[in-house]
């Protein structure tokens, strides 16, 4: 499946689920505390509740003060149920796979005699990312990222820029799970090629990506 798709599957998969549970814990609150716990547009929490209403998920009742009330179904408990297997499946492959791929990239880093490390994106990938610098014996001075909402994550700070990473570094790896070729073309206006280094789970074709950031 590509790359594209499978993210969209996937985002899909997970506002499902995070619908289902909220509706769970109370069907009863407002869409606009729906869209705020799922990170979503407002109009777009809408369209999911038609569709999880016509699906047969939820069902509709009354609520105290002339609002909407929303039940899980049984077809929607056994929805919630194979969505959270999945989720967690998901998971435990993405990690397998992270920390493989991460060690990788870090163990070549490190092979160079490149041991002080920035990291560009604050994501799941990151984190992973981390845990696999400590294991190495490799330090991450930073973690690049204009949008993250704190300034220190996995005990390093957070910076908006590469220009702002504190003091000298020998790489940097792209952990941008949202914005892959992006990071990677801000990554290689700072430093060479072979100092930029990307896991091989965020599906980057280098040499493509190269040619286009030339």
């Amino acid at each position: 499946m590509p790359q594209a798709a499978h993210s969209e599957e996937s985002e899909n998969a997970r506002i499902v689920l995070g619908l289902l549970e909220s509706v769970e814990r109370d069907g009863a609150q407002s869409q606009r505390k729906l869209a705020s716990d799922l990170g979503i547009a407002l109009g777009l929490v809408n369209a999911y509740l038609k569709r999880c209403v016509k699906k047969g998920l939820l069902k509709i009742g009354q609520a105290p003060a002339r609002r909407y009330a929303y039940y899980l179904t049984p077809h929607g408990f056994a929805e919630k149920s194979r969505l959270t297997v999945e989720y967690l499946s998901r998971s435990f492959s993405f990690f397998r796979r992270a920390r493989e791929d991460c060690s990788s990239v870090l163990k070549a880093a490190r092979a160079r005699g490149w041991n002080r490390i920035a990291l560009i994106g604050v994501s799941d990938l990151a984190e992973i990312a981390a845990i696999c610098a400590l294991e190495q014996g490799i330090i991450i001075v930073a973690v690049v990222d204009a949008k993250a909402g704190s300034d220190r994550f996995v005990g390093a700070p957070v910076v908006a820029s590469i220009d702002a990473v504190p003091g000298d570094f020998d790489a940097l790896v792209v952990t941008d799970l949202q914005a892959t070729r992006e990071s990677f073309k801000v990554a290689l206006g700072a430093l060479e090629a072979e100092r930029v280094f990307v896991p091989a789970l965020l599906g980057l074709r280098l040499d493509r990506a190269m040619e286009s950031v030339a």
